[in-house]
């Protein structure tokens, strides 16, 4: 079967990345981040213009990292969602038109499979139990008959967005402890942390155990935080298991993650229609048909 090389655009939140991957080799994967005010968070329209401004220099950027022209791309892959809306539309606008431009094959990507999808890559990991931990998603995940199953997750509020909103909000919800003297604001942060990352793990722990795995993947940009990976490595050595983890390359948002699930989607079949290539704030991980496992 011949090499199959597809380009990913990713761009549901403050990053925007362009990434190439052909076969299981990661041939480029530049991002840029949209940074905004301090205090503030980022919003949708900035971040949207933001992204504009950057996505075609990273895609020729990705294109010359890679040694490659057009007409060695095979399918473009977008970020389908979830995300934020505008930022969302920004990309998938880049990849309809590059698919029409190049006359190529369009695929949406489910922003969650290809996080799952990338850490499977990168790490080697077979079939883990994985933990997602985002500024927009928490999840508990496994796989099972073609669906990638959630044992758990954040209802109100994902665990990186929480420890963000904490951060800006400190000194507004806890001036009356901190004014006596009580605790320091690092005392409040690191206790919500360990509070949090405590949760996470005994919920891993519990999906591991009731499908009897001895894998565990951690991904999402929250997944980066050492003590998170600690935590977790502590939780699968006592069971004998195997923790697998990536570095910031890959475990922040980035293109190649959403090439990677593209082309695991693209080489059983799958095609997005132009008329079907819409995105979605709300696209949950176990709406996917997994066809490219078992």
């Amino acid at each position: 079967m011949p090499a199959v090389t597809v380009l990913g655009l990713e761009g549901s939140a403050n990053k925007v990345g362009t990434g190439l991957v052909r076969d299981g080799q990661v041939l480029s994967n530049p991002r840029r981040t949209f940074v905004p005010a301090p205090g503030q968070g980022f919003l949708p329209g900035q971040t949207a213009r933001h992204h504009q401004g950057c996505v075609l220099a990273l895609l020729q950027e990705a294109l010359q990292e890679a040694g490659l022209e057009s007409a060695d791309v095979d399918c473009v892959a977008y970020t389908k969602g979830p995300g934020m809306g505008a930022p969302l539309v920004t990309v998938a606008v880049v990849a309809r038109t590059l698919a029409q431009l190049w006359n190529k094959p369009l695929l949406g990507v489910n922003h969650c499979v290809g996080h799952i999808e990338m850490g499977r890559l990168i790490t080697g990991a077979q079939n883990p139990t994985v933990l997602y931990v985002s500024g927009g998603n928490t999840q508990v995940i496994a796989y099972s008959e073609r669906r990638y199953r959630i044992f758990g997750e954040t209802i109100d509020i994902a665990v990186g967005n929480c420890l963000d909103r904490f951060a800006r909000v400190l000194k507004e919800v806890a001036h009356k402890m901190l004014a006596s003297g009580e605790c320091t604001p690092e005392d409040l942060c690191f206790s919500l942390q360990e509070t949090l990352f405590a949760m996470l793990v005994e919920i891993t722990e519990r999906a591991m155990a009731h499908c009897g795995s001895q894998e565990a993947l951690v991904v999402g940009g929250v997944g980066c935080n050492m003590r998170l990976q600690e935590m977790m490595q502590i939780m699968c050595a006592e069971r004998g298991a195997k923790l697998f983890a990536t570095d910031e390359r890959f475990c922040i948002d980035n293109g190649a993650m959403i090439a990677q699930a593209g082309w695991e989607m693209f080489r059983t079949g799958q095609v997005t229609q132009l008329e079907d290539s819409w995105i979605t704030q709300r696209y949950r991980t176990d709406e996917v048909e997994v066809t490219w496992r078992d």
